[in-house]
């Protein structure tokens, strides 16, 4: 794998990941090779797994809610960090789209099966960290943190 070849021997990684809005056809694609990635990284499985479902839940809300937007990975001996940002309509209340089934998804997203409400929430779950900004009419920024060290 070329992204993890240019890794240097300290532990020290970033990849970057363009993401489309509403783009259902790529929807999964940034987090599996955010997933190989740390498994090439030989990084414990329960922080991947934690990572993957971060990596997961950031990518399908831009993808459901924003117009395009980004997903980051920085890899230190210390800490790995996710960063999902995106153009899109914002978030006008954090605290309740923290609540578990909370969702602005419109009704056609969720009948294709996505937008139920869970992907602050997991993402919450998955981390040591959490930190979200958002400005509406904007766009919205998500940061997850997974202690290493």
């Amino acid at each position: 794998m070329a992204e993890v070849a240019a890794m240097s021997h300290d532990l020290s990684y970033d990849l970057t990941i363009p993401v489309t809005g509403h783009d259902f056809l790529r929807a999964g694609e940034a987090a599996s090779r955010i997933k190989k990635v740390l498994q090439a990284l030989n990084l414990p499985p329960q922080v991947i797994r934690r990572a993957s479902i971060s990596a997961y839940e950031a990518e399908m809300n831009i993808i459901i809610h924003a117009y395009r937007g980004q997903l980051a990975l920085k890899v230190t001996p210390e800490a790995l960090t996710l960063v999902a940002e995106d153009e899109g309509p914002g978030i006008q209340n954090i605290d309740l789209a923290m609540q578990e089934g909370y969702s602005t998804a419109p009704d056609e997203i969720r009948e294709m099966g996505f937008g139920a409400g869970m992907g602050l929430p997991n993402m919450k779950k998955s981390a040591d960290r959490l930190t979200i900004t958002s400005t509406v009419g904007q766009g919205t920024r998500v940061e997850i943190v997974i202690q290493l060290s």
